[in-house]
């Protein structure tokens, strides 16, 4: 017999797949002892460390001007938060990388837990890049619409605006003051006759010809000083020009001069306050309660205001709110162009450090202040108490949304109060664009974040057949699922460490750590017994029966407030009418019909709006206007011969054919 045969043997015959990568896994030594070892190597200068787990997955990132120094402390438990213990006896091994300073070392830091996402650091929730104004200038007409991410297209942007909704209230009263298009290429080049918004004094119309390219470039220009902020310099021009009209009897073209005045003044007046002496700035303020933390961001650009945003960091209960403010603020820019005035609400430790690095990054002179009195110290105050009002209505909302999962757990019979609720639903028109929408909800409300689409893929599926949309969808959410938990390393021990620090004298008491979970506590799913039936089957087939599913099914007439439960192995009952976790209920399957039909119509008019042109090999955006300009429409090209392809400027021989062909070859 072989060596390989004996060994063999050792191995045990019950084994389940993955327990001989678990067991090395749990084999793996974690704690001060893997700590102590990276001693030796270290220098003393700035750099950035990480902390690993068994399973690789970083736990933690961090900066220090002396490396060797920040991380020997780590091995002297005495004295250490609770949070810092768990860190430690995670961390498993341990990454470095040196730099030349602190604001380096800051820098990077904050790239990579915006990267990593480790569990004990402070982390964004809501990393949404923020929305601009952008005025295309690669047209002959300029266009103005909104615009996030990068700044690839030709142009002129104004920004940042803290919600989607502040930059379409702008864009609508500049519409009305400056009369500019916001209509895509597409539409602008394919118009015969003006359109509604010229009808609603919204739009000038230059792609009909109503006015000059000349005189709708000199609209742009006013447009864009009054976004530099030279708003009263304009309003002047306007009421000279309307006072102008007027005695020389045009009174038409003075009272259009009239309505771009009051445009502006509701433009001025929505951006609520606007303080003196503070041309371009944001300001932070943070307030903490109940474990939580709420931080305000207020955009002042130009010398106005363009609104404000809540944040609400992932951050250990412990963490004090100067030290949750001063790791949030360094990933907040790390996307983000900085303005040259930085307000904050408190002091924070690494504040000069900050400035240094933001400087580096804005290639220019960055100041951070605490304002202590004046109008600056007025902005923050007002800061702070929106910091206030929005936690306290966070918490409240999340107090009864507690109960309301207790309530909810104890109607399904459930151990325990749910903290990740599941939802799903399918939407489609007789099988077509169908798409499948999951969405999530916790202790905190709706968890957006967590939402997910799925495009039905099956081209076997009959269509319409809801029960095989379903199968489908929760086959892709629950398999990804179950190779995650796969993956996903044991719990490491943490006795010898409680342990070590009992003899030490220390107390450790344990912790929510305030996780999210991935594994859902409940799912329900949009129909009755038999949508309840394929969610069953599927958990079985993924090895996940220990997940509760229900179904929730519209009652007689699709009445709401008479649906009908359908839970395993208990008739479908009804809550009572009043039943506050009815209207729970109602509200969730509400928000998955929401995303669910605002997916599908979101996929049905982007079918709607496709060009059979762009589906020919070697026609691009300025072949396609030129086609669509000589013809008028995708139609007519398709009807056109080679010959007359052929006139079109830019359209070679070869390329006619080749767009003859594609049409012709289709209709066979």
């Amino acid at each position: 017999m072989s060596d390989t045969d004996d060994t063999s043997h050792d191995r045990p015959a019950s084994a389940p797949p993955g327990a001989e990568e678990a067991l090395a896994l749990a084999a793996v030594k974690t704690g001060p002892e893997v700590i102590q070892g990276y001693l030796k190597t270290l220098g003393t200068g700035p750099g950035v460390y990480r902390m690993l787990d068994p399973a690789g997955t970083v736990v933690y990132v961090g900066k220090a001007r002396n490396l060797k120094a920040r991380v020997t402390s780590y091995t002297r438990l005495a004295g250490l938060a609770n949070r810092t213990l768990r860190m430690i006896q995670s961390t498993a091994s341990m990454e470095f990388v040196s730099v030349r300073t602190e604001a380096e070392a800051l820098l990077l830091e904050a790239n990579l837990i915006k990267r990593f996402r480790p569990r004990f650091n402070v982390t964004l929730r809501d990393d949404k890049s923020f929305p601009y104004i952008l005025i295309r200038r690669d047209q002959d007409a300029p266009q103005i619409l909104k615009h996030r991410g990068a700044r690839t297209i030709k142009g002129e942007y104004f920004g940042p605006f803290a919600s989607a909704g502040a930059v379409n209230r702008t864009i609508n009263m500049l519409e009305r003051a400056f009369l500019l298009r916001s209509c895509s290429d597409s539409v602008y080049e394919s118009r015969t006759r003006p359109c509604l918004l010229h009808q609603i004094k919204r739009c000038a119309a230059p792609c009909t010809g109503e006015i000059s390219l000349e005189d709708y470039s000199l609209l742009v220009d006013e447009a864009v000083r009054f976004l530099r902020g030279e708003s009263q310099s304009v309003r002047e021009m306007y009421q000279r020009l309307m006072e102008e009209a007027a005695e020389k009897l045009e009174f038409e073209r003075a009272a259009m001069l009239r309505n771009r005045l009051w445009a502006l003044a509701h433009v001025t007046a929505e951006q609520a306050i606007n303080p003196e002496g503070v041309e371009e700035a944001d300001v932070f303020a943070a307030y903490q309660e109940g474990g939580q933390t709420c931080i305000q961001v207020f955009f002042f650009r130009v010398g106005q205001n363009w609104g404000n945003r809540a944040y609400y960091p992932k951050a250990d209960r412990s963490l004090a709110v100067e030290e949750v403010l001063d790791s949030f603020i360094a990933q907040f820019y790390d996307d983000k162009p900085v303005p040259r005035l930085v307000l904050l609400s408190h002091e924070i430790a690494n504040r000069d450090v900050l400035a240094d690095a933001l400087s580096i990054k804005a290639d220019r002179r960055i100041e951070i202040r605490v304002p202590q009195r004046g109008v600056k110290s007025g902005i923050v105050e007002h800061a702070l108490s929106n910091a206030r009002e929005a936690l306290g209505r966070r918490l409240a909302e999340s107090s009864s949304q507690r109960m309301l999962l207790a309530a909810l757990g104890e109607r399904f019979g459930l151990s325990r109060a749910p903290r990740r609720v599941e939802v799903f639903d399918m939407s489609h028109i007789m099988g077509t664009n169908a798409v499948g929408a999951m969405i999530v909800a916790g202790p905190d409300g709706f968890a957006k974040n967590a939402y997910r689409k799925f495009n039905i893929r099956s081209e076997t599926l009959t269509p319409g057949d809801d029960y095989g949309m379903m199968r489908e969808v929760l086959e892709r959410r629950f398999r990804r699922l179950a190779e995650n938990e796969a993956e996903a390393p044991p719990e490491t021990s943490s006795e010898a460490l409680w342990e070590h620090v009992a003899e030490e004298g220390g107390v450790v008491e344990e912790e929510d750590t305030g996780v999210f979970p991935d594994r859902p506590d409940l799912v329900l799913v949009d129909g009755g017994a038999g949508q309840l039936t394929v969610a069953r089957e599927v958990l079985a087939e993924l090895g996940l029966t220990d997940i509760p599913v229900a179904g929730v099914a519209k009652g007689p007439d699709r009445d709401a407030g008479r649906e009908h439960f359908h839970i395993p192995g208990r008739a479908f009952f009804m809550l009572e009418p009043r039943d506050p976790v009815l209207y729970f209920v109602q509200r969730l399957r509400d928000e998955a019909h929401r995303f669910a039909i605002g997916t599908h119509r979101a996929k049905r008019a982007k079918s709607l709006g496709a060009n059979p042109l762009d589906e020919i090999a070697g026609i691009g955006p300025t072949r396609k206007r030129a086609l669509l300009k000589h013809f008028g429409s995708a139609k007519a090209v398709s009807r056109a011969g080679v010959e007359d392809l052929q006139a079109v400027a830019g359209i070679s021989a070869e390329m006619a054919r080749k767009i003859y062909d594609f049409f012709h070859e289709r209709r066979v």
